[in-house]
């Protein structure tokens, strides 16, 4: 990369955030195996879908948060909310290497000060829709209604629940593919990318057996162009967000 192309990608990167804490009273990730060229035509330039199996992976997240709050606040100060991500598997060209993420072209919030504060005071824009999580030990149901949007996930939770998937072989291997994306970009209000890491020390995951899906999202794409693959529950796990600090992914102008 010469001197041009690197005051470039400095230039767009993100402005630093405070970093924010919260707890994950719930999350689901609904997975999806979706075609590569398909999935390609949903990413901006400078991204591109990550591969298993020759299969793009695509999905929503639904995220139920308590204590959402600046990192250095007290756990009772934090705010309620409830949240949902599509978002595709990607990777992109940096100068140390390609590395991998997660690219959200969607975002919807219960939450009104999510919405307000999204891609003003950290990054992430969000959408209104009514997001709704109801669990036992062994049921969960969670539904999203915007005007632009439906998600309906019902399924079976608990000890000795198999994990299925066309993708990874083990639980394990999924886990730790899903691990490994910890940083999310999204369009701005502006319309580059804003990036933001989830960390966590605490990541623990089992298998949901889904007895009932719906996301408009994904039936909205080219007839079996994306295909159900298997979904993860996520619960009571501590978690952090921060800023992106590298620029964000752009078209390889230059090559080295």
């Amino acid at each position: 990369m010469d001197v041009k192309s690197d005051a470039r990608e400095r230039a767009n990167a993100a402005p630093p955030i405070p970093p924010m804490a919260a707890r994950i009273a719930q999350r689901v990730l609904v997975n999806y195996r979706v075609d590569r060229e398909v999935a390609q035509s949903l990413l901006p330039r400078g991204l591109r879908p990550q591969l298993i199996a020759g299969y793009a992976v695509a999905g929503v997240c639904l995220i139920h948060l308590t204590a959402f709050r600046p990192a250095w606040f007290a756990p009772a100060i934090g705010h309620r909310s409830r949240n949902a991500a599509h978002r595709i598997a990607v990777e992109w060209d940096t100068a140390d290497g390609p590395a991998t993420g997660v690219y959200i072209p969607r975002r919807h919030s219960s939450s009104r000060l999510a919405r307000l504060a999204g891609g003003r005071v950290f990054p992430g824009t969000h959408l209104p829709a009514a997001v709704t999580f109801r669990a036992t030990e062994s049921d969960l149901t969670v539904d999203v209604g915007a005007d632009d949007l439906r998600v309906h996930v019902a399924a079976r939770r608990g000890s000795g629940i198999p994990f299925h998937s066309r993708l990874f072989e083990t639980l394990e291997e999924s886990s730790m593919f899903f691990r490994k994306d910890a940083v999310g970009w999204s369009p701005s209000r502006s319309g580059r990318l804003e990036g933001l890491r989830l960390s966590t020390e605490a990541w623990r995951v089992e298998p949901l057996v889904v007895t009932d899906l719906q996301s408009t999202f994904f039936e909205a794409l080219p007839a079996g162009s994306a295909e159900f693959d298997h979904a993860l529950f996520m619960h009571d796990v501590p978690t952090r967000w921060s800023g992106v600090n590298a620029p964000a992914p752009s078209p390889r102008l230059l090559q080295d």
